[in-house]
């Protein structure tokens, strides 16, 4: 399972996946910019392979600097925005002014730029931004949602970075880390046009009924809200390609469990929702795999990305893959010979330095022998408490890298006893 992991993030490294896209040299400046958890490897990646004069800063998490030459790395917080990131946005903003149509911008974005570039949209402040951001992640709002919103609360987002090069090209690389890859929602699309709407922000806060700052009501019902929308002028001149995306790691994790001897199949690299709903649903499917050989014969792997969400209720530490994992494993009740593994493909499972879990078929006795209940750990969000105390954590450290979640279950031959 940990192969299958590491393969996933291993196909994922800017280093590989970046340098086919590169763009050709301008007349003019190159001017490098960037936001995300991977946006320092790619710069890296980009110094390694560029053969003319490069200059610019990209903005990181704490933790995921890559030494460069010409690039200045600048660390930042996440999933929370700082200080950092709002000082880092700012010298981006004035590294892209003044530009001419013979410059060339090159921005390079991962997922985690939402909350590594900040700038406040009018009348808003950093604590505002800070406010909005931690609600949105306690809601159970999708990324989508999370991002509509951000978009329309930044003087960067939604385009809004792109416009401010102009009349430079704009060429921009993304990682995606979103379910169906739309470039508007990667970094919550700070070079890219938006299809979404102000209104569609104030919905969304609405339907949660978060509690947000007045600032924020204030803005979302003013024209300065809006996003920049497909057509604009200031972005004719920008190009924009994804060098890779949660689809492509999982293929790379399938050939792993091929070369094991294991049928294998995707079942989806963008499945959305809450965290444990999905593992109840896909204990469900691994049963019925396991017990009666259908839709598919074992041994298999079953394998799934995209980012699913957690409405927090409990005070536990946790994190939506170790949520799944244990939803899953409850379900499962001790189900023999299935095992699962559930991670964070940049290392970080919430705000814990954890990946995710591995899930054995004797996790729930050993829990129990540790006086642990494993539904009162699910009904606490506690998922990180409960898996380190069984030694099953994933840590891997930074890995440089975010193609959001990882989840494969493996389903042993044995298993198949065609009774329920």
């Amino acid at each position: 399972m940990r192969s299958m992991f590491d393969a996933a993030v291993a196909a994922a490294q800017p280093a590989l996946c970046l340098p086919p896209h590169l763009p050709p040299r301008p007349k003019g400046r190159t001017i490098v910019i960037g936001a995300g958890k991977a946006s320092a490897a790619m710069a890296r990646a980009l110094e390694d392979h560029w053969d003319g004069p490069l200059e610019g800063l990209v903005v990181t998490r704490y933790g995921y600097a890559v030494p460069c030459e010409r690039i200045e790395i600048v660390e930042a917080a996440h999933p929370v925005p700082d200080q950092a990131g709002l000082q880092a946005t700012e010298r981006i903003r004035q590294l892209v002014s003044g530009l001419s149509a013979d410059d060339l911008v090159i921005a390079l974005i991962s997922g985690g730029g939402s909350s590594l570039l900040v700038a406040p949209g009018p009348g808003l402040t950093l604590a505002d931004k800070q406010a909005v951001n931690s609600a949105l992640l306690e809601c159970g709002a999708s990324i989508s949602e999370m991002n509509c919103v951000r978009r329309h609360l930044s003087s960067v987002k939604g385009g809004r970075l792109a416009a401010a090069c102009h009349p430079a090209r704009v060429w921009t690389l993304l990682i995606s880390d979103v379910p169906g890859d739309s470039p508007m929602d990667i970094a919550s699309g700070p070079t890219v046009p938006d299809t979404t709407t102000s209104a569609d922000a104030l919905a969304i806060i609405e339907r949660y009924r978060i509690e947000v700052p007045p600032a924020v009501l204030a803005l979302l019902q003013r024209s300065e809200a809006e996003s920049i929308k497909p057509g604009d002028p200031r972005l004719a001149g920008s190009t924009t390609r994804i060098i890779t995306a949660p689809q492509i790691a999982l293929e790379a994790a399938a050939e792993v469990a091929r070369a094991a001897g294991y049928a294998t199949y995707i079942l989806g690299d963008s499945l959305e929702g809450e965290a444990r709903d999905l593992g109840k649903a896909f204990a469900g499917i691994a049963r019925q795999v396991a017990t009666r050989g259908q839709p598919f014969q074992t041994p298999c792997v079953l394998l799934s990305g995209g980012e699913t969400t957690v409405t927090i209720k409990g005070k536990g530490r946790g994190g939506r893959n170790v949520e799944f994992l244990l939803a899953l494993g409850v379900a499962l009740d001790g189900l023999p010979n299935v095992h699962a593994i559930a991670g964070d493909t940049d290392g970080v499972d919430g705000i814990e330095e954890i990946a995710g879990a591995c899930l054995t078929p004797d996790t729930l006795a050993r829990a129990w022998a540790l006086d642990i209940h494993p539904r009162k750990s699910l009904d606490n969000n506690d998922g990180h408490g409960f898996f380190q105390a069984l030694g099953d954590s994933v840590v891997t450290g930074p890995t440089l890298t975010n193609v959001n979640d990882f989840r494969a279950i493996v389903i042993d031959s044995a298993s198949t006893t065609g009774k329920p």
